[in-house]
Parts: C-alpha cells; sequence; structure tokens
C-alpha cells in the first residue's frame, strides 16, 4: 500500500532531510518546506498558507497525516485552495513558538499537531491542534471563503493578532534596584503547591509531565531550607515515576508524559531531552538522598540511550515513536498469556511485582508493567532475600528484553539536535558525578568533541540539527544556552579548561547576536535569522528550561569562575526583570528559582589545586552541595579564583564566598562541615 502512494505522489518534502517531513513528501498534499522561496510563491499568487507543525513521534500528528493529509480529497481543497507548508517543531522552534503562540491566543490552548492558516506574509488567521477529516475539511473552506468574501476585515484581525504575538512573552526592563528574598521564593512556591499531588508525586491533574526543572529546584530548596515535608513530595515524585509505566520497566527511559494521575499509561513517545534531563534529576536525587534505586534508574536509562539513541561519532538521535505498526505503545505492552510462556514458574512472582492485574490492566488484554512499591518492601511481605531477588529481576528484565527485540520496532527520529545533545552531554557529566563512572565522563566528552568538531563553526556560532552527516539551520538561543551549561559541567567534571573558554566563546557570540539591550534579555533567534511575524524571547521553563532562564544560570556560573562583573550583573538584571511573573506560575519559573536560591542562600566557589584535584573534586561532587560551584587546576592558573594559591606538594581545598576565601584545608571533611 505504502508503495503504491509513493508511486502516485511525491511532493517538494522528498529531499528534506528531516524525518518529520519525510514522513510526508508521498502525501498527496503538495506540501512544502518553509523557505523564502515557499514564501514568495504563496505572496505570488496570493493564497492562503496552511501551516502544519508536528515532529516524528507525535501520535496524533501520524493520525491526522492517515485521516486527512493521505486523503484525496482533502489533498484537492488543499492543493486547491492554499499553500501547504509542512514544519519539524523541532528544526524550527522558533516558527513553532510563534504560530503556538497564536494558536493559544486564539484557542486558550495548544498542543501537537498545530495548524495555522496564515496569509500570505504569514500573519496568522486561525488555528487550531487536531482536527478529523470532516471538521477539518469543514474550517480549511470556511476560512479559504471569508478571505475570498470579506479580505480587509481578516487583514485586520491579522494586524491583531500579530500584535498579541509581539507582545507575548517579551520583557521590559525593570527599574527597581534587584533585590532577592527567601520571601520572594516562598511567594512563588505557595501557590504552586496547591497543584502538588500528595499520594502519587507529580501535580493532581493529568497528564503529568516529568518536568526535571520543578524537582531539581524543589530538591535544592528543601534541602537549603530543611524542608521535610517538601522533601518527601520529590522523593515520592521520583519514586512513583520509576515505579510507573512512565518509565520502561524491561529497557530503561522514560517515556514523554503519563496520560493519567497515576503515572501509568505513558504516551509512549520517548525523547532524548526527556531522558537526559530525568538522568541529571536522579543522579543529582542520588546524591542528595542516597536511594540505590535512583543510581539503578540512571544506569538503565543511560543504558537506553547507549543502546537506541547513540551515533558512533558521538552524537545522539532525537526520539522514538510511540507507536509500531499503527498501533500506540504494541511495542511495550503485554498479554498475560505471553508472561506466563515467557517466565514459567516464575511468573506468580512476577505477576505479583509488577502488578499482571487490575492495577497494570490497560486495554484489549494488554498490560502495562507498572510496580506499586520499594524492592525492600516487597521482599519483606513476600519473606524473599532482597538482593537474590533483585538478580531475579535483572534476569526477568533480560528476558523480556530479549523477547521485545523481535517486535516490529517504534520509528526512530535519526536527526541530532544541538540544544538536546547538549542536555545528554550534562546528562552523563551528571551521572559521573554522582558515580564516579568513568565511562559516563568518556561518552560526555566524545559527545562535546561532536558539538565541536561538526556544530560549532570557526566564528563560535553553532548549527541547530545534524543528520546523515550534513549539520544545517542556525542555532537558536537553545542551542548555545544547552552546550554553554553543558561545557561548565565539563569543567567542573575535569577542570579541564578548554570547555571554560568555549562556554565564553559561545556566551559572547550570543550577546553579539540575540542581546537586545533595551532589555538586557537575549532573543530566541539571531540578529542573522530572517525575520518571522514575531522576534519572540523564551522566558517559561516548560518540559525543557527556557533558553532565557539558561543563559541567566549560565552568566551567574561564568560570573563567578572568570570573576566577570558584567556576566554577574546581567544574570542579576536577567532575574530581577521577570521576578515579579514568578508568583503566578511557579511551574514556569523553576529554573529562574533555581538561580534565585543562589542569591539567597549562601553561595560558595569551591577552589581545589595540587595533582590530585580532579579527583577530590569527584569525591566533593558525591556529597550534596547544590549552593556551590567547582573550580580547580593541577598547575598553575591564570583564572583569577586559582591564582597563587598552589602550594608545592598537596592537593588543597579553598572555600570561597563574594571573593573572600577561608584558609587553605587538605581535609575535605572541613569543607563539608562548613557547608553545613
Amino acid at each position: 500500500m505504502t508503495e503504491m502512494k509513493e508511486a502516485q505522489h511525491t511532493n517538494a518534502l522528498v529531499n528534506e532531510t528531516s524525518p518529520y517531513l519525510l514522513q510526508h513528501a508521498n502525501n498527496p498534499v503538495d506540501w512544502y518546506p518553509w523557505n523564502e522561496e515557499t514564501l514568495a510563491k504563496a505572496l505570488k499568487e496570493g493564497k492562503l498558507l496552511i501551516i502544519s507543525i508536528g515532529y516524528s513521534a507525535c501520535h496524533w500528528c501520524h493520525v491526522m497525516e492517515y485521516e486527512s493529509f493521505e486523503d484525496e480529497q482533502v489533498a484537492l481543497i488543499m492543493n486547491e485552495r492554499f499553500i501547504n507548508i509542512k514544519v519539524d517543531r523541532e528544526e524550527r522552534p522558533d516558527i513553532d513558538q510563534v504560530y503556538m503562540n497564536a494558536v493559544q491566543l486564539m484557542q486558550q490552548r495548544g498542543g501537537w499537531p498545530l495548524n495555522c492558516i496564515a496569509l500570505p506574509d504569514g500573519r496568522p488567521v486561525w488555528g487550531g491542534t487536531y482536527f478529523p477529516k470532516e471538521q477539518w475539511i469543514e474550517q480549511i473552506n470556511q476560512v479559504a471563503n471569508f478571505y475570498e468574501q470579506r479580505p480587509q476585515d481578516i487583514l485586520d484581525y491579522a494586524q491583531k493578532l500579530a500584535k498579541g504575538i509581539q507582545r507575548s512573552e517579551l520583557v521590559s526592563y525593570n527599574k527597581e534596584k534587584p533585590n532577592f528574598s527567601w520571601q520572594d521564593l516562598e511567594n512563588t512556591l505557595d501557590p504552586w503547591s496547591k497543584q502538588f499531588d500528595f499520594i502519587m508525586g507529580g501535580t493532581n491533574q493529568a497528564p503529568k509531565f516529568p518536568i526535571s526543572n520543578n524537582y531539581l529546584f524543589l530538591m535544592r530548596y528543601a534541602h537549603l531550607k530543611q524542608d521535610n515535608k517538601l522533601s518527601e513530595y520529590v522523593q515520592l515524585t521520583l519514586d512513583k515515576m520509576a515505579w510507573g509505566g512512565i518509565y520502561d520497566q524491561v529497557g530503561g527511559g522514560f517515556a514523554r508524559y503519563s496520560t493519567d494521575k497515576l503515572w501509568k499509561v505513558p504516551h509512549f513517545e520517548k525523547m532524548l531531552y526527556d531522558n537526559a534531563q530525568l538522568v541529571s534529576l536522579y543522579s543529582e536525587a542520588y546524591t542528595c538522598y542516597g536511594k540505590e534505586m535512583y543510581k539503578d534508574i540512571v544506569e538503565q536509562t543511560l543504558a537506553f540511550v547507549e543502546r537506541e539513541f547513540s551515533n558512533d561519532n558521538g552524537a545522539f538521535y532525537s526520539a522514538l515513536d510511540a507507536d509500531s505498526e499503527g498501533l500506540e505503545g504494541k511495542f511495550y505492552v503485554w498479554k498475560k498469556e505471553e508472561l506466563k510462556s515467557l517466565l514459567g514458574q516464575d511468573y506468580p512472582l512476577f505477576a505479583k511485582y509488577y502488578n499482571i492485574n487490575h492495577k497494570g490492566y490497560w486495554e484489549e488484554g494488554n498490560y502495562i508493567l507498572v510496580k506499586d512499591q520499594s524492592d525492600g518492601d516487597f521482599c519483606k511481605k513476600e519473606n524473599l532475600k532482597l538482593d537474590v531477588f533483585q538478580q531475579k529481576v535483572k534476569y526477568w528484565q533480560s528476558k523480556l528484553l530479549k523477547e521485545r527485540e523481535q517486535r516490529i520496532r517504534p520509528a526512530l527520529d535519526d536527526k541530532s539536535l544541538t540544544s538536546w545533545n547538549a542536555l545528554m552531554c550534562q546528562g552523563y557529566t551528571d551521572a559521573y558525578l554522582a558515580f564516579g563512572n568513568k565511562y559516563y565522563l568518556h561518552s560526555a566528552i566524545k559527545n562535546a568533541r561532536f558539538i565541536l568538531d561538526k556544530q560549532c563553526q570557526s566564528d563560535h556560532s553553532l548549527w541547530h540539527s545534524y543528520k546523515d552527516g550534513q549539520s544545517s539551520i542556525n542555532g537558536f538561543l537553545e542551542d548555545y544556552a544547552l552546550t554553554i551549561s553543558a561545557f561548565i559541567r565539563l569543567y567542573e567534571a575535569t577542570f579541564d579548561e578548554q570547555w571554560l573558554n568555549k562556554a565564553k566563546d559561545l556566551t559572547d557570540y550570543c550577546h553579539a547576536h540575540f542581546y537586545d539591550s533595551q532589555s538586557g534579555m537575549f532573543f530566541f533567534t539571531s540578529d542573522l535569522d530572517a525575520p518571522l511575524v514575531a522576534r519572540k524571547m523564551e522566558i517559561n521553563d516548560n518540559v525543557m528550561p527556557s533558553s532565557s532562564s539558561v543563559m541567566a544560570n549560565n552568566l551567574f556560573a561564568l560570573g563567578q569562575l572568570l570573576d566577570n562583573s558584567y556576566y554577574l550583573n546581567m544574570a542579576q538584571l536577567q532575574l530581577n526583570n521577570i521576578k515579579s511573573d514568578m508568583p503566578s506560575y511557579g511551574s514556569g519559573y523553576s529554573n529562574w528559582a533555581i538561580l534565585m536560591l543562589n542569591y539567597v542562600a549562601p553561595f560558595y566557589e569551591l577552589a581545589i589545586v595540587g595533582t590530585q584535584a580532579v579527583q577530590r573534586g569527584l569525591d566533593f561532587k558525591q556529597h550534596y552541595a547544590p549552593n556551590t560551584l567547582l573550580l580547580g587546576s593541577t598547575t598553575d592558573s591564570q583564572l583569577p579564583l586559582l591564582q597563587n594559591k598552589m602550594l608545592e606538594g598537596q592537593t588543597t581545598f579553598y572555600l570561597c564566598q563574594n571573593k573572600s576565601c577561608q584558609l587553605p584545608t587538605t581535609e575535605l571533611k572541613k569543607v563539608l562541615n562548613l557547608l553545613q
């Protein structure tokens, strides 16, 4: 069937590299990519644009393609009345940002697939998300008719909407003197905490997203304030996610979100950015709480990344589809008879452990493996030895993974995005710092070298995407911000100043091409990029921290490490600009709140110098000190905080605060005591 369609239809997407665009290259809809030629064609013909935005692992994108975009009747209408543009939101987050903003202003909600109708010049006039076939036909015909009959009305509306998009999420300069306090954070946390689910963790609504930057902030805040209730909530959330169906109990790795309040039924797609951040989160949680399960989750998730997402050149792929054989989740779920046959006499114990009962039942005879208690509690109930049982669990996982490998696999989105790769680089580095596994550091450095060799140009500009040996698309602020953050973390792990120097080069490039001198903030797009309806800022943290909040954190860290007052002032100014908005949407400002913690809690730089500096840095990092930045050297260094600190024949710690250092010590214990 597919071959016939490929023979019948080919559109302009056939020359693209994006797996998502290529999925639509044989639709009867005459799709075009977003480029100057397409936009010029729309202006020349005076036709409205249909801008349809999605990504390769998006289930409802596939559904709409099957129902509408593969349909000859629908294609006829779209081709006759519109210029049709397909956009991969992962390749072009800037376009997605503008049109998502438009749909949210029109419909008060958004999601993917995102479908917008716009004037020939790109200004949106109508939009929504998924539409069934008949509704889609009705809606696009109505808009096209309206455009023909009442063009001035639609032009007026487009103008008003464009102004709304331009104003949205832009930040103005706050003239008040920067002043941050615990009260500011409490004002942010109090309304946010009303959304906490103290039974199942996460938020008290469905769907539930594993938003790592939320829990990083809450964990650090709870630690610094010694808030036991909040600390228990964070652990509850991490435990329930790890036990739930959102976590792949067989192969490791997390799905994008849970469709219910129980973390049970995932939306089965797996994204690199989620797994990268969750590796960082569980690594930090291990150093904070010492739970072995958190270490297991990191190890299993990194094994999944290694197996499914890794390229030999050090790059990481983007996503695994939710669907296989046209059915969501088919690759991951199990039937009872299948499990009985595979596990034999172990099945009754397996069924108790993974809830092959009403708790684990999903639909159509399929079960999702879920746990509802710790291994220790389970073993007590069943009178089992913990270490022996955990070996049995590993055997079950191995057996089921081997069986699952025989199934038809979900499609892989094999493009590599700089921003997401940087998150994974940082994930590997964080895992190394938590557990000391040198292979994790090796993987992080290998990825960092990929970014430098393939995605970074001689003028310090970055490419956004890489596929089939080809780098493309000018980098966005997220690419720079997350790469800088990863390189800072690599410096902390290795004390190799090349990572620090590169982070500074990228920061200075951002300042030259993304900085808005009026507000003191950064735009999401470079001044070298072709303009869209609006030049946006990305302020709110979401499933990924916003590029603006990451940059502000970077400026703070680099300012401290390089003793650069300009960077420090920029970080403070940016935080001050958004401070008043934080209480209105705590979860959307959690990475900004992490930055604020650096101002309201005591913040330290720990300088380590001597031949054993790198190892002693690793020793330190395996203790929880979220309000401490690490720097060091095995030889003389020109970094301001390291100058003239080398003592012959010994490795020495200097704990510093506000450019003032304590007396040197060779004992890590003394440093840790000072941080209590």
